[in-house]
Formats: structure tokens, C-alpha cells, sequence
């Protein structure tokens, strides 16, 4: 029988390294100092396996919106699914698998805040978003560091997807400060920098979005707005499977 290579995609999650790099960023976005922080590995070792990676469209990259001279990197979770699946078929037709199946009723009490700059736009549909998704087993909250109120193309974009946020308020972060948490999720660069620290053993994530408000032309606006929003609802999908159970699934 003839030899056959493995897929490109497997010799890329073959290394070490990159496997430890797309392990840090299936939660959270990171600079790259960061990464090299965590990993305790050279800058430009670091930086090479980025770049591999973002050869694949595994790894996209933004500037900080609080400064510009800050790149985060993102890992794109769909693609890396869909390549992971792609080369499992690769082996067998019916190699494959789903996001894990939640079973909401199971899910361990879990307290959930999202903080962005005014609380008016990414953190409230994130709110809204994980909240319906959940089907209200978590309790949700989110805040901002300077709040001002929900943006009228957040309210559409969520009515878009079935999903009524107009009771949700915009709220200072003062408001929340010594309440205890068991994840803080940052959907703005900004934000992330003030953030203050929350009691307890509080998971800090972070999910570099650009700020959709800042857009002047209305239709644009709107539209990235909804970009967003499903941009939004794929990373909550994938974090709701990760949340633990109080007992097994059967």
C-alpha cells in the first residue's frame, strides 16, 4: 500500500508549540508578549508559529483600539473546526463531531460579566446573547467603564436574531465591583486595560472586538453591527461548551 501524507493541517497541530498557542487563544485573545509570558518561550519563536499559523487563516490579527501600537492575535474557532473535521474525513467519511450538546439544567451556577467602554453595544448584545443561549440557566451581567445607553443598532441586530434585549441597561462598573464573579469577559481593548480586579477566582477573557459605534455611515453601521453580533453569538456557542456540569451527560 502507498504511502499517504497526512493532511498540512495535522503536521500544523503536530508541533508542540503551535498546539500550546491555539490552546491559549480557543478562550482569549492575547498580545504577543503575552503569549510569550505564558508559554515562557522567545519572542521570535513565538512570533514564527504565529506566523504560520496566520498563513492558514488560522490567526487573524487587530490593532488595540486603546493602543494602537498593541496587536491581538484571535484564533478563528470555525475554521479551525472546520479544518480539524476536514482532515479527520481524510481518514474515514464518518469522522466527525458537533459542539458538545448542553444540557442547561446541568450546568453548575455560574456568574458571567462582560465590560466593554460604555456598556452600549458589544457587552450588551454578549449579555443578551448568552443569556437566550443558555436558556437562562447563568445569571449575566455586563458593565462599562464609561456607560452611556443601548445603541438603537443593537436592539436591531439582536430583534434580528430573535432575541429581545430593550429591558437591558447600560451600568457603571462601579455598580458591580465587589461582587464576585466566575468569568469576566472583556469584549473591548480599552476596557480590558482598566478593568479592575473582581474577588474571588474570576477567569479573565478577553475577546478583542472593534467598536461598532464608531462607525459614522448609518447603513455600514448597521451592518457591521450584525456582523458582530453573529461574530459574538459563535464565540459564546463555543464557550457554553466548555462550562462544567454538575453530573455527567448520559
Amino acid at each position: 500500500m502507498e504511502a499517504v501524507q497526512p493532511p498540512e493541517f495535522i503536521k500544523l497541530l503536530a508541533n508542540d508549540l503551535r498546539w500550546s498557542l491555539l490552546k491559549a487563544l480557543t478562550t482569549s485573545d492575547f498580545q504577543v508578549n503575552e503569549l510569550v509570558a505564558q508559554l515562557q518561550q522567545p519572542m521570535n519563536l513565538i512570533s514564527y508559529h504565529l506566523k504560520k499559523m496566520r498563513a492558514d487563516a488560522l490567526v487573524t490579527t487587530r490593532r488595540s483600539e486603546a493602543d494602537g501600537r498593541d496587536i491581538y492575535y484571535r484564533l478563528d474557532l470555525n475554521r479551525l473546526r472546520q479544518m480539524y473535521l476536514e482532515a479527520g474525513m481524510e481518514l474515514h467519511p464518518a469522522i466527525g463531531a458537533n459542539l458538545r450538546t448542553v444540557n442547561f439544567s446541568r450546568l453548575q451556577h455560574q456568574r458571567i460579566l462582560f465590560v466593554c467602554t460604555h456598556n452600549s453595544a458589544r457587552s450588551q448584545m454578549a449579555e443578551g446573547l448568552l443569556r437566550h443561549l443558555s436558556q437562562g440557566y447563568l445569571d449575566v451581567v455586563s458593565a462599562g467603564s464609561q456607560p452611556t445607553e443601548v445603541h438603537p443598532d443593537a436592539i436591531r441586530a439582536m430583534n434580528a436574531m430573535g432575541i429581545d434585549i430593550r429591558q437591558q441597561q447600560s451600568r457603571p462598573l462601579s455598580d458591580v465591583e465587589g461582587q464576585s464573579f466566575d468569568y469576566v469577559i472583556t469584549v473591548c481593548d480599552k476596557a480590558r486595560e482598566i478593568c479592575p480586579t473582581f474577588p474571588g477566582s474570576a477567569i479573565p477573557i478577553h475577546w478583542s472586538f472593534p467598536d461598532p459605534v464608531a462607525i459614522h455611515d448609518d447603513a455600514e453601521r448597521a451592518n457591521v453591527f450584525e456582523q458582530t453580533a453573529h461574530q459574538l453569538k459563535s464565540r459564546i456557542e463555543y464557550f457554553l461548551s466548555t462550562l462544567p456540569t454538575t453530573a455527567d451527560e448520559k
